[in-house]
């Protein structure tokens, strides 16, 4: 029951990204409507099943954690889900925990991270304009994310900005960006932005820039240098000679990671996404309640549901329509 965790296509299983909560104090154009409905609270796990649940999966293999949302910081008691998770770093079981967050909460909670065992945070991060920014993030307030920078920075947290390759947005900032995360020692990926949720395919076509045309972009000011560096995640990356820093590319349209995927999903919900671009899922809340004393149907599910994980995702602009588009909002999955 608790042998690693193989899918089909030989891929082993060791990395888990879990929505802690759906909810968001930003209302990112490409990732929210700007009136969502919440879930009822009783339909997410509690702090206490998540625990359970990431304890599970780490004893069948998984080594490295990434918390997610929504925004995961504005979930109720998140910390005390932090600190009890650190007990897997401490025991080895864990390689790394870590999250993706805007960076609107950091102010308040970058010391308790490090101190729970955090030691890498990506920050999502599309501009540094502020009235772009308060129009993208529908909500946000720019002033308040650079403040929770300083903090993470302060509290000796390692950053990483991830910012969505936009047309027509933040196609010019591109060399303010680089610079100004060079200038903080802050590593930077680009994300191509991907067909989920509710917005029209023709909303998405306007928004692809594809990353080939980031990269030629660099080129032409840069001496640009592959990496073989992988980080567990689906970032390719390359290395600016000029500044030393690194770029990382996810390029799940021009170029698809699949091949190399060790990656699962867990919705707040317990739903379990083998893929973030298909709609297959697992029900893992269903054996978790209805087996208090036993995780043996949980493995038992888990199991079933890695049997099932797809080849790869069907993603797909080159027909200038978005081909592969999913139903459900990336809130929903976890960024």
């Amino acid at each position: 029951m608790t042998a690693p965790l193989i899918d089909p296509f030989a891929r082993a299983i060791t990395y888990l990204r879990v929505s802690v909560t759906d909810r968001c104090d930003f209302r990112c154009v490409y990732c929210m409507s700007e009136n969502m409905t919440f879930l009822p609270k009783k339909e997410l796990l509690t702090l206490e099943e998540l625990d359970r649940m990431c304890s599970t999966f780490i004893g069948m293999g998984v080594e490295k954690l990434r918390i997610t949302g929504g925004e995961p910081l504005v979930r109720k008691g998140i910390m005390t889900f932090f600190d009890t998770m650190s007990r897997h770093l401490d025991s080895g079981a864990l390689r790394e925990l870590t999250l993706t967050t805007n960076g609107s909460q950091l102010e308040r909670f970058a010391d308790d991270l490090y101190a729970a065992g955090v030691r890498r945070v990506n920050i999502s991060l599309d501009t540094l304009d502020q009235d772009k920014f308060a129009a993208i993030t529908r909500w946000g307030r720019l002033p308040q994310v650079l403040r929770g920078i300083d903090a993470a920075q302060r509290a000796g947290l390692r950053i990483k900005i991830n910012a969505v390759a936009l047309k027509g947005f933040n196609e010019p900032e591109l060399p303010s960006i680089t610079r100004w995360c060079a200038e903080r020692d802050m590593d930077l990926t680009w994300i191509e932005v991907m067909p989920m949720g509710d917005l029209g395919n023709e909303d998405r076509l306007d928004q692809y820039w594809s990353l080939d045309d980031v990269r030629a972009e660099y080129a032409r000011s840069y001496t640009v240098t592959d990496l073989a560096e992988r980080t567990g995640g689906p970032a390719r990356y390359v290395r600016l000679e000029e500044t030393g820093q690194k770029i990382g590319f996810i390029t799940p349209l021009t170029h698809n990671f699949c091949e190399s995927c060790n990656r699962v999903r867990l919705t707040c919900t317990g739903e379990l996404y083998m893929c973030l671009g298909q709609e297959d899922m697992a029900d893992l809340r269903a054996p978790l309640r209805s087996h208090p004393d036993s995780d043996d149907a949980l493995r038992t599910a888990i199991r079933d549901a890695i049997s099932r994980k797809p080849k790869g995702h069907d993603f797909d602009y080159s027909r200038q329509r978005a081909d592969g588009q999913m139903s459900r909002h990336m809130s929903h999955t976890g960024g």
